[in-house]
């Protein structure tokens, strides 16, 4: 993401991929410990133990899991050990579907995490972290955008349902709030205070 999203563009790093793999997991290899330095600074500053790491190249669909697991994995699970190693907690928001990469990134220490999830399956990432992680996220932006508050209501259950067994879960939104009804956002707030409590 770092490389792509400022040196390469994300042109250049996806034809990196295919073109001079070695330079581009070297160049990664490099950058890591400047990325757990500025974590770690960053909350340091700001007195607080949460390192958002926004992810967004890593998603379904953007390269094939052999990739994710050759290019992206293995520099990311270092970035997010050395951060846990610095006494913090990675806050990994995984930007749009990561059904595919749940297995993976299981290969983390227990409770030292959180995975916020966008569109990702949320039973699935229940079943497969839910020992492991806090996981949170994932009402849609659609339904809180252009849904009804009954919309709302009904997606916030289903979601507690699935994912709140047992704890472990957050509800919240699965991307920003910016386009957002007034009501919805309420709706989804309310909802959970009332019906959001582990039973």
């Amino acid at each position: 993401d770092v490389l792509g999203d400022t040196l390469r563009g994300t042109r250049g790093i996806m034809l990196d991929m295919y073109r001079q793999q070695d330079k581009l997991i070297e160049a990664m290899e490099r950058l890591t410990p400047l990325m757990i330095e500025m974590g770690a600074s960053d909350a340091r500053s700001t007195a607080t133990p949460l390192v958002l790491i926004p992810l967004h190249k890593g998603a379904d669909g953007f390269m094939s899991d052999e990739q994710y697991k050759t290019f992206y994995w293995p520099t990311l699970r270092k970035l997010i050990l050395g951060l846990v190693d610095e006494g913090l907690i990675p806050l990994l928001f995984a930007e749009g579907f990561y059904n595919t990469r749940l297995e993976i990134i299981r290969d983390l220490p227990k409770g030292k995490v959180v995975w916020r999830f966008d569109q990702t399956n949320m039973a699935r990432a229940k079943e497969i972290l839910g020992d492991r992680a806090c996981i949170y996220g994932n009402v849609p932006a659609a339904i809180l955008s252009t849904g009804t508050t009954d919309n709302v209501k009904a997606y916030c259950n289903q979601l507690i349902d699935v994912a709140g067994k047992g704890g472990g879960f957050i509800l919240s939104p699965g991307a920003t709030l910016d386009t957002a009804k007034l009501e919805n956002v309420r709706a989804m707030i309310e909802f959970t205070k009332e019906y959001g409590i582990y039973r």
